[in-house]
């Protein structure tokens, strides 16, 4: 039987040390979630400048959530806040 980590890895008070708040964490990772789907889709249609790719090491089945999510507890990604006058 293959070793499944599923959603307890990374830990989740590891990711609250790197992010403000866990909705924070919600939408940083699933918008670099979107991010690694389209790399992966344009990957497949043979556009590779569009998007980056993964910055972790990852396997073809890992989900582009947990790619996201380790590739914050790992430092590779930092969170901003945005400029609400800039933002509108």
């Amino acid at each position: 039987m293959a070793n499944v980590n599923g959603i307890i890895d990374p830990p989740i008070d590891d990711l609250l040390e790197k992010v403000d708040s866990k909705y924070a964490l919600v939408i940083f990772a699933s918008q670099r979630a979107r991010q690694i789907n389209d790399y992966y889709t344009d990957l497949h249609d043979g556009n590779l400048f569009d998007n980056v790719g993964p910055l972790v090491d990852s396997s073809v089945d890992d989900k582009p959530l947990s790619i996201a999510l380790h590739e914050v507890v790992e430092g590779k990604l930092t969170m901003t806040k945005r400029d609400p006058e800039v933002a509108a």
